[in-house]
């Protein structure tokens, strides 16, 4: 399937929020969502299919040179198609330019959304304790490092 990449505006806003609910155990909202696209510290990119449909999703948080990518989502069906890899490619590409680092975190238990950051640079960083309540499990933390 073909995709574009966007940014995301409010005509994504109920595509997005539902691939959260598919993709989350606690998704955001529309009006979540909706308030995050005034963060001026905050960049979302939607994988839009050929009718407009949102594919996938990603966000980053930039604070000074440090960034922190949030989100990144695919719909189920649609994951064996390289989304997530051109979503992380092009925070990855802006990471290089512009940043120090780029950090995430994620389930261990997600073994797939563990091998695509591996696949992209990032490495284990360390663990945040009891992060995720149902089912109870650790945060990993992974960053990807640039050179200066």
């Amino acid at each position: 399937m073909d995709c574009k990449l966007v940014p995301m505006d409010r005509s994504h806003l109920a595509g997005v929020a539902a691939l959260e609910r598919l993709c989350f155990a606690v998704p955001w909202t529309e009006a979540m969502l909706a308030e995050e696209l005034y963060n001026p510290a905050a960049s979302f990119i939607v994988a839009e299919g050929p009718e407009g449909q949102v594919l996938g999703y990603a966000g980053l948080h930039v604070v000074l040179d440090e960034g922190y990518i949030d989100n990144v989502a695919v719909r189920p069906d649609c994951r064996r198609q390289g989304i997530g890899d051109r979503l992380l490619d092009t925070f990855c590409r802006f990471g290089q330019a512009h940043l120090a680092f780029l950090t995430l975190e994620v389930r261990p238990s997600n073994a797939a959304a563990v091998a695509l950051y591996e696949k992209h640079g990032f490495q284990e960083e360390g663990r945040r304790k009891d992060y995720y309540t149902e089912p109870k499990e650790d945060a990993l933390i992974l960053t990807r490092r640039f050179q200066p």
